[in-house]
């Protein structure tokens, strides 16, 4: 069958080794003409994921059988619309997506349905003082139709307010931003499959953090489970199934972002699809659920097999897991060494490591983005991620034992042979 993959980045890697495992056609739609994906598809186009029509044309051209995305927010909403004019199966309607993709649509139904989040306003370049006064300060401002912590800054006043702005409105299709009040924290992930309407929570993660302020919120570590799973389990499940009426979402996967501090859980934003921090990867390593499998299947009107998800109990789940987020300090790279030997030179990528010799305990898979002689920045949002890395262990005890181990014996170094790579001690 013939499927259009909106993204060819590593996000979507997995998904495009997946599907053309299975033996499906593959056209990839991304604007960047070097997209890792785009080596391994059959047909590459050079359009963006958020050019709707664009792909719409794409999916003319090739009489595409189906059209999925995943790891990125706003492609959702060109696939849903695509889907609909192509008559295609797909979980969700255009409306639900713009709903998911847009924060205006987003918060506003939060409000007007009840849903617990913070206090927020939405402002345009040329806003009054008193647009804000129902605010306290420090406030934190977002494009309303962004991703991937672009143009998020936590401010103290009307004035930086003023000074950021358009820093936000740059990363934005819209010409006014969210502004809302910054709520002392835990950040907690809600992933899972909704079938016909039923909620399948399938892991609640804590999403660990790196503020470079003004910049916050770049998430360098989902650790499994939640520190927060037991003692908030039935307010997190009833808050994602009032979340799952409110937007009419059916079916499909789920991703929620939701805020634990002394008022309670806030929800921060939704997404309907499998996050970006590899979900698909780690979710089925979990819980037995190869929810990419359902995404590339229901996104292709194929029949789903839902036995383990129904006899999966997310509260029975003893394992311990963690996916490292890979950031690097700025500079340039000379080598990228594990256990003492340096790996690779021009590939940007390590699978399913350490079956060879002295393999690294609990370590699953360690994926690269970048390679020799690559300059690194600065980090500024999640753009200047450089991999990931998930690693197991029996208990808390050990996977911190098993994480220590790992970016002890990893490396990626300069000419003078300093470690570029950044331990942010991220465990549970």
């Amino acid at each position: 069958m013939k499927l259009l993959i909106l993204g060819g980045g590593h996000c979507q890697l997995n998904a495009i080794l997946k599907a053309k495992n299975q033996g499906h056609s593959l056209i990839i739609s991304d604007y960047y003409e070097d997209a890792p994906g785009k080596t391994l598809s059959d047909f590459k186009e050079l359009t963006s994921t958020f050019d709707v029509d664009g792909n719409i044309e794409i999916g003319k051209k090739h009489s595409i059988d189906g059209i999925l995305t995943l790891g990125t927010d706003q492609p959702i909403y060109t696939a849903a619309k695509v889907q609909e004019v192509l008559k295609l199966p797909f979980f969700i309607d255009s409306k639900t997506a713009k709903a998911v993709t847009n924060k205006k649509i987003m918060k506003t139904i939060f409000k007007n349905k009840c849903i617990p989040t913070t206090k927020f306003a939405f402002l345009k370049r040329n806003f009054l003082d008193k647009d804000v006064d129902n605010l306290k300060f420090p406030v934190v401002i977002k494009p309303l139709d962004s991703q991937g912590q672009r143009g998020v800054y936590k401010l103290n006043s009307i004035e930086e307010i003023r000074n950021y702005i358009d820093k936000t409105l740059n990363f934005s299709r819209e010409d006014e931003i969210l502004v809302e009040e910054y709520y002392e924290n835990d950040e907690i992930t809600v992933s899972g499959w909704v079938e016909e309407n039923k909620v399948h929570v399938l892991t609640v993660t804590d999403r660990v953090t790196y503020n470079n302020y003004p910049q916050i919120g770049i998430c360098t570590a989902h650790n499994f489970p939640s520190k927060h799973l037991l003692s908030n389990y039935n307010e997190i499940m009833d808050i994602t199934c009032q979340l799952v009426k409110s937007f009419n979402i059916h079916n499909g996967p789920i991703y929620f972002q939701m805020l634990v501090g002394k008022e309670g859980i806030k929800v921060n934003e939704i997404a309907c699809r499998i996050g970006g921090a590899y979900e698909d990867i780690f979710i089925p390593l979990l819980t037995d659920v190869d929810i990419l499998d359902m995404l590339i299947k229901s996104s292709l009107g194929m029949a789903l097999d839902f036995t383990n998800i129904k006899n999966y109990n997310l509260l029975d789940n003893n394992k311990k897991l963690s996916v490292q987020l890979l950031f690097a300090k700025p500079g340039k790279i000379k080598a990228i060494e594990l256990l003492g030997k340096e790996t690779f030179g021009d590939s940007p990528e390590i699978n399913s490591l350490f079956t060879l010799t002295n393999p690294l305990p609990g370590v699953k898979k360690i994926q690269l983005n970048i390679k020799k002689n690559d300059d690194i920045g600065e980090i500024i949002n999640a753009t200047q991620r450089i991999g990931y890395m998930i690693v197991e262990g029996n208990s808390n005890e050990y996977l911190k034992k098993n994480l220590d181990l790992a970016f002890d014996n990893f490396k990626i170094t300069d000419s003078l042979g300093n470690n570029l790579l950044i331990n942010f001690n991220n465990y549970i």
